[in-house]
């Protein structure tokens, strides 16, 4: 894996704060000229170090202001139920996260819904028909404290 120099630190820095920077306000901002910043950001993006650009949403302006973070146990452990779970899990469009576990639980799922009766819905019609899910543990969010999808680098 390729070595990122002081230079590609901040430049990535800065578009985790704010993607919509140009190429040549980045520039300024390093003391640099356009052409090598410009070569270093698609080098970057070419090697993977920046996977994808996004607007991250206001998720009360949008109505998903419940945020409620369900723990799934599985009944069995084999690998086709945890790789049919996993497929399956993708075509959820309620669940904003989803990791495989170590330890008590299997699966940690965060999830944004308008409601709780949408979160009851989602789970009585959605989530409870994936086969092998033996234990749901909802708790929900009271107050987000800090949300950031920075990497401190």
């Amino acid at each position: 894996m390729e070595q990122l120099d002081k230079i590609d630190t901040k430049i990535l820095r800065i578009l985790q704060k704010d993607a919509k920077k140009t190429t040549k306000e980045i520039a300024n901002m390093l003391n640099l000229t356009v052409s090598p910043v410009y070569e270093r950001i698609r080098r970057l993006e070419s090697l993977g170090f920046i996977k994808q650009y996004v607007a991250i949403l206001d998720k009360k302006l949008i109505n998903r202001h419940i945020t409620t973070i369900c723990q799934v146990s599985m009944r069995y452990h084999n690998e086709a139920f945890i790789e049919k779970f996993e497929q399956e899990v993708q075509n959820l469009e309620e669940v904003q996260e989803c990791y495989h576990m170590a330890g008590q639980v299997d699966f940690l799922l965060k999830i944004n819904v308008a409601s709780l009766d949408e979160y009851h819905d989602f789970v009585k019609y959605k989530l409870s028909k994936i086969d092998n899910i033996g234990v749901l543990n909802s708790t929900f969010v009271l107050k987000e404290i800090k949300h950031t999808s920075e990497f401190y680098i």
